[in-house]
């Protein structure tokens, strides 16, 4: 589930710096006719966003007050979005408009019924703004239910410069050159890879790029879908070739023991604290909002990223991760709800988060300028340019019994083979024993 991921980073996902300017292109765009059109009514809008994520939120929730007249009020769910807003409908008191972080949990919404279809200019905008492997995420049997607002762009290498400097390396552009490369740093004296194997989901994301990168897109959706088992020769390939990673004690910081006791921001602060020990470290583009909020670095002179190198004869993964908007049926403002999708689908609504920090959006039409550093616009950038080659986290395509449950599934299955990597086929045998179960549930 993405949201473990961003729930988790919600005090250090201030990714950019502020900026003064809002080149968004196209010119302004009215939000529900503009005009103070819906003065006197209230939105309530539910997401799991708590810290610095809500804060920059409510800057555009204030904004779409301040074109529409309309009132907004933010309601946090916490991790469990579909629990929370499951008891809300039965309850009589649903949100008007949910941020849904997981493609599993808006499909389970679509099926359960809860959800209104976007507007057909809310349509119109996503036809004609976003690659359409977007509108594929946000639609259920044809029909488009969610607005993929915010992303996260999740295949970014974050390495030290001082320290790719000390030991004579570039930027790498093929995997086995980035293994070479961190031969070359740790024989300097830093260990080349931070390993947070305490959070399952950072694993789950190395082996997500990897098996993009080796097996292809078509595989990457078979697999997600579970169309094919995780037994298929493509996944033993990728587990391999991760394997061969996890097993080098030359290449992690700590070796595999101390990776598994290394959370998330641990694993930031062991390339980007005050005591480094390592040189890079694998993760999304909020590995920046870390290095600088907690540990002072500016980012593209303290903190640099690379994109996750292409596996063998493979194209260069970009796997992302994002929150889409949807309308909930129950919701006792319909109207003023499809009119603020319809704002949040224009690139002036991003901006104002883009400004903010700590947010890509999927937008083509959202100006590069409005981020506020060269690094967060090369980070944006990637994302739009990848167009239809984006693909979204596997494991949050799955259901939660698999993909996102802390000691279980997929999580506990790769902390296992971080710890013994020397089976890959067995490997691939409990994950497609566990996927079983948990897709037929």
């Amino acid at each position: 589930m993405m949201r473990r991921r961003t729930t988790l980073l919600a005090s250090c996902t201030a990714l950019a710096l502020a900026l003064g300017a809002t080149a968004c292109g196209g010119g302004p765009v009215s939000a529900g006719g503009g005009g103070k059109s819906l003065s006197g009514q209230t939105i309530t809008v539910a997401g799991v966003w708590s810290g610095s994520e809500q804060k920059n939120f409510q800057k555009v929730l204030d904004a779409f007050s301040e074109k529409s007249g309309a009132k907004t009020q933010f309601m946090s769910t916490g991790d469990n979005v579909s629990t929370v807003v499951g008891s809300k409908i039965e309850g009589g008191n649903a949100p008007d408009v949910v941020m849904v972080p997981q493609v599993g949990v808006l499909q389970q919404f679509a099926k359960e019924g809860w959800l209104k279809p976007l507007s057909k200019t809310t349509q119109q905008s996503v036809d004609s703004n976003y690659a359409s492997v977007w509108k594929n995420y946000g639609s259920v049997d044809g029909t488009l239910y969610g607005l993929y607002f915010k992303a996260a762009h999740k295949s970014t290498v974050w390495y030290s410069p001082d320290a790719l400097d000390q030991a004579g390396v570039k930027p790498p552009t093929s995997y086995d050159a980035m293994l070479k490369a961190g031969h070359t740093v740790s024989e300097s004296g830093l260990a080349a890879f931070s390993v947070a194997g305490q959070d399952g989901w950072t694993l789950t994301d190395w082996f997500e790029n990897i098996y993009l990168s080796q097996a292809g897109p078509e595989k990457y959706d078979a697999l997600a879908a579970h169309k094919i088992k995780w037994t298929d020769p493509t996944v033993v390939d990728a587990l391999t070739t991760l394997g061969k990673l996890f097993k080098d004690k030359q290449l992690i910081a700590g070796g595999q023991k101390e990776a598994l006791n290394t959370d998330f921001p641990g694993s930031v602060e062991k390339v980007f604290g005050p005591k480094p020990e390592a040189g890079m470290v694998y993760e999304g583009d909020f590995v920046a909002g870390v290095a600088k909020d907690q540990f002072g670095k500016k980012i593209g002179e303290d903190a640099n990223f690379f994109p996750f190198p292409p596996v063998g004869d493979g194209k260069a993964p970009v796997v992302s991760g994002g929150d889409a908007a949807v309308v909930l049926k129950d919701g006792k403002n319909q109207k003023a709800a499809q009119q603020f999708l319809e704002y949040l689908a224009t690139p002036e609504a991003s901006a104002v988060w883009a400004e903010a920090g700590g947010f890509l959006s999927p937008n083509k039409k959202l100006a590069l300028s409005s981020y506020g550093d060269d690094v967060t616009r090369e980070t944006a950038k990637s994302l739009v340019a990848a167009g239809d080659s984006v693909r979204f986290d596997m494991s949050d395509q799955a259901p939660a019994a698999f993909g996102g449950t802390k000691g279980a599934g997929e999580w506990k299955i790769l902390q296992d083979f971080l710890r013994d990597p020397s089976d890959p086929k067995g490997t691939a045998a409990e994950l497609e024993s566990a996927a079983a179960k948990a897709y037929q549930g």
